[in-house]
């Protein structure tokens, strides 16, 4: 809980009807700030962390809301260095490096992606995504590196937002994982959602909660202690490859949240500085929104990772992995 929380107690009547409804009756909250609430994971009924605003509760019990602190309201243009790929009146492909937070939100206000476009593209966003998340589509972690799609249109926010929703972008993630997948290939499916234990992690749950999530992988190449594996998403959920991964017990090198790095490899992630996912947005497709052409757009391989990819070559294999990447 953050210092600058504002709690919200007291007892809800249910009385069968959805728990969004009874909290926001209780708590004088929108019903849609309730539902933001639930999902981020600050909302407990008689002390169990819930996220489901769809949940019918028959008795009545004590809930609380921890409601944080509002961020400003618009962010502010920021000139800041981006890797443009593609870019034209509808929208904008960036490669974002690792370490830079897309967004504005609690504990980064400013020094974000955000802040970067609203000064490259002169407030030309679209405001679909809210002032704080200008022509934001979709979003890659902090410490993720790669590609996205950000739209300076409404009517390209809109199309974008369809192809996500029907799964027809195309996305595929580098990674390295801890030990080799076996089998090489396959699928993993697992809803996902906000853990009930730390509402900074995400989990898989069981049928019924949480969000359908479907990765499919494939090993690259076997590394010493390693692998190099291709992830495309069929979905795309928040932490979804850094969930999946660590379920079939492969976490990814590097991963803070869901992995342990082995005790073997720990020597050279510190040599190399290596402090981070090794996880990157490698490409990206999607139709036009407006012209409806084909886009096609691959991201090299950032050089921490490929540095570390080389280092866990294994002798007189790195010129075929480094072909991959």
């Amino acid at each position: 809980m953050g210092a600058a929380d504002t709690i919200i107690s007291g007892t809800v009547a249910i009385g069968g009807q959805r728990l969004d409804k009874a909290l926001a009756d209780a708590s004088g909250l929108s019903r849609e700030r309730v539902k933001a609430l639930l999902g981020e994971g600050r909302v407990s009924l008689s002390g169990k962390v819930v996220s489901q605003a769809s949940v019918k509760v028959a008795e009545d019990a004590s809930f609380e809301i921890r409601v944080p602190e509002a961020a400003p309201a618009e962010a502010i243009a920021q000139d800041i260095p981006l890797s443009i790929v593609y870019e034209d009146e509808a929208l904008i492909v960036v490669d974002k490096p690792a370490g830079l937070v897309v967004h504005p939100a609690a504990g980064n206000l400013d020094g974000t992606l955000v802040n970067a476009l609203l000064h490259h593209c002169r407030g030309q966003l679209s405001g679909i995504g809210g002032v704080a998340r200008p022509g934001i589509v979709h979003r890659i972690d902090k410490d993720t590196s790669g590609l996205l799609v950000v739209a300076k249109t409404d009517v390209a926010h809109e199309g974008l937002a369809k192809q996500f929703a029907d799964h027809s972008i195309v996305r595929a993630y580098k990674c390295v994982t801890a030990g080799l997948p076996v089998p090489p290939a396959g699928t993993v499916r697992g809803a996902i959602a906000r853990s009930s234990h730390d509402r900074k992690k995400m989990a898989l749950v069981e049928d019924g909660r949480g969000k359908h999530a479907v990765t499919h992988y494939r090993t690259l190449a076997a590394l010493d202690g390693a692998a190099l594996v291709e992830c495309r998403l069929e979905t795309g959920r928040t932490h979804q490859v850094r969930v999946h991964l660590a379920s079939i017990g492969h976490a990814l090198l590097g991963d803070p949240v869901y992995g342990r790095t082995p005790s073997k490899l720990r020597p050279l992630l510190q040599r190399l500085g290596f402090h981070r996912q090794a996880l990157h947005a490698a490409e990206l497709g999607f139709i036009h929104p407006v012209t409806g052409a084909t886009h096609h757009f691959a991201s090299p391989t950032p050089v921490d990772m490929r540095e570390l990819i080389v280092e866990l070559c294994a002798e007189g294999h790195d010129a075929k992995v480094l072909a991959m990447l």
